[in-house]
């Protein structure tokens, strides 16, 4: 029994300062100083409904850009894989489409800026269809700060 007291000891006083040493922490990240005070990067997912949006990201962020094609009888509307006007600012790192037309895209905001994304929805005539001459732009443009 008392072998057991000794062995507890040391642990109750190690986890004892751990509590004092994370209060005295927190007071000073919540000020934005101190080691805690970097800011977790977040991820944006941007969508067909997005276009002509503005966004502000920081740096380290990931923006998702995921398009939905658009299908009616005969007619395949698709998108092309969404671009960064400014690769300094933001830096694509994963981009494609899919058969079924969808599009998709992150990019990583690399330093303080601005840039716009952009795609186009164009259409896709099945076999024995003719589609019309439309061309719909998507974009948003992105403020890293």
């Amino acid at each position: 029994m008392v072998e057991t007291k000794r062995s507890a000891a040391p642990w109750g006083t190690a986890l004892a300062l751990v509590a004092v040493m994370a209060a005295a922490a927190a007071p000073a990240a919540a000020h934005g100083r101190g080691p805690d005070r970097a800011r977790l990067a977040q991820r944006i997912t941007l969508t067909n409904s997005d276009n002509g949006r503005s966004v502000t990201a920081s740096s380290g962020d990931d923006i998702e850009v995921r398009l939905t094609s658009y299908r009616e009888p005969g007619l395949t509307y698709s998108w092309s894989t969404p671009t960064s006007s400014n690769s300094t600012v933001l830096r694509r790192t994963t981009g494609g489409t899919a058969p079924n037309g969808n599009a998709s895209a992150t990019f990583r905001a690399e330093g303080d800026g601005t840039a716009t994304i952009t795609a186009q929805r164009r259409c896709r005539p099945d076999a024995g269809h003719i589609c019309p001459l439309l061309v719909t732009p998507w974009k948003v443009t992105v403020e890293v700060k």
